[in-house]
């Protein structure tokens, strides 16, 4: 990760995070192994759209360890592309879809109250 814009994950830091609120780290972690656990969708589905959601919060945390879960499930290079795609795409639509309200906002400028 680039040095000026993120630390550098040390064992240190990850034991502050742990130990500085033990009860909220540990119903966080639970929480997420529930999560990722099989159910209605597999692991590797999960963990796809975690790679999409990842690119989306743009968390390279998240995108690294992800993709590389993703990858122990079974996700192929192609499918990890796709899912990465698919976020793409959404973010687009998102900020196209909004530009309505930009639009209404010029039609009528008088502002809100």
């Amino acid at each position: 990760m680039n040095d000026n814009v993120y630390p550098n994950v040390t064992p240190e830091l990850a034991r502050q995070r742990r130990e500085t609120v033990p009860a909220q780290f540990e119903a966080f972690h639970q929480f997420s192994k529930q999560v990722f656990a099989p159910g209605k969708l597999d692991a590797k589905t999960k963990q796809l759209i975690a790679v999409a959601v990842a690119h989306v919060t743009q968390c390279p945390w998240c995108i690294a360890g992800h993709s590389r879960q993703a990858v122990k499930e079974g996700a192929t290079r192609e499918e990890i592309m796709e899912a990465i795609w698919v976020a793409a795409e959404m973010r687009a639509g998102a900020a196209y879809a909004h530009s309505l309200i930009a639009l209404n906002a010029i039609a009528d400028p008088q502002p809100e109250k």
